[in-house]
């Protein structure tokens, strides 16, 4: 019995970081918690086009990295195949650069894509907070104030969708301003729902979005956003979450590295992102602390 108490107060400590009610009781005395946002059209740490171009530019040097792999793409999309083949010979990543053989290319991992493209690395480690489990690092370099340096995964449920089993002890649950929920957990019933609804919409060798968050060996190194542990009174936040609705003109053959996959595959509407936006300047070896509670006022 003492053992089981021991376990249960060990995952409470745990738990109690990404849980909305302990955060409400605790907002007196930790009032950093909170994220003002007048109006949901103003929940924007930065421009939308600015959230847009780094991920065009973080997912094309993967694409890039990986490029032997796509050829079942490319084969269907031979303009975009010469685009690629001239950012290969601008670049001068590798020695020679043949359309028809690319056996020679040097192979990156998908952390040292990331340094060489943003300028950084994050990582999940043993948070510095007591007991608070996994939380983020910037591993590598550093990151200017403003600048898009994770994305929060996971599946994503308007209202009114069916969302009760997969939320029962679940602390990777982001509700978003208009009440739209992403499941970041990358256990149990919430990552077979993912991984259907991914393969679901997948259409030939278009990959809708990417799986490979819900491993320990993401091929999207900013896919680590539901494990930023929340801000508190010792740990100020540094990052910031804002909502961004991925275009309609987005690249299809860029669309396998989006962590996220809509619930309910019926409905017309753009794909909701959550991006995490640094406050201030973060340096190499920091973790990034997150507010967690939102007023809309």
């Amino acid at each position: 019995r003492v053992a089981m108490l021991r376990e249960l107060r060990r995952r409470w400590r745990s738990y109690k970081y990404r849980f909305v009610p302990w955060l409400a009781l605790n907002l007196r005395r930790q009032r950093r918690t909170l994220r003002y946002v007048p109006e949901s059209s103003q929940d924007k740490i930065i421009a939308d086009e600015d959230v847009f171009e780094t991920l065009l530019k973080t997912f094309k040097a993967l694409f890039i990295n990986d490029f032997s792999r796509q050829a079942d793409i490319l084969a269907l999309l031979p303009e975009v195949k010469c685009q690629y083949l001239e950012l290969l010979t601008v670049e001068q990543k590798w020695s020679k650069v043949n359309s028809c053989n690319h056996q020679g290319q040097q192979m990156f991992t998908p952390e040292e894509v990331l340094f060489n493209t943003l300028g950084f690395t994050v990582s999940r480690d043993q948070s510095s907070l007591v007991s608070a489990g996994t939380g983020v690092f910037v591993t590598k370099g550093f990151v200017p104030k403003g600048t898009v340096v994770s994305m929060y995964p996971g599946t994503v449920y308007r209202k009114h969708e069916p969302i009760f089993f997969q939320s029962l002890g679940n602390p990777f649950i982001f509700r978003c301003i208009d009440g739209v929920l992403i499941d970041g957990n990358d256990k149990g019933l919430s990552k077979s729902v993912y991984r259907s609804c991914s393969r679901r919409d997948q259409l030939g060798p278009f990959q809708m979005s990417d799986e490979s968050w819900l491993t320990a060996t993401p091929q999207n190194p900013l896919a680590v956003g539901q494990y930023v542990n929340n801000c508190s009174h010792e740990k100020a936040a540094n990052v910031c979450y804002q909502e961004f609705d991925v275009p309609g003109h987005f690249p299809v053959e860029l669309k396998q590295y989006l962590p996220n996959i809509v619930y309910s595959h019926d409905i017309e509407s753009h794909l909701r992102c959550v991006v995490l936006v640094t406050l201030r300047d973060i340096k190499q070896g920091e973790e990034l602390f997150s507010n967690y509670y939102t007023v809309v006022s």
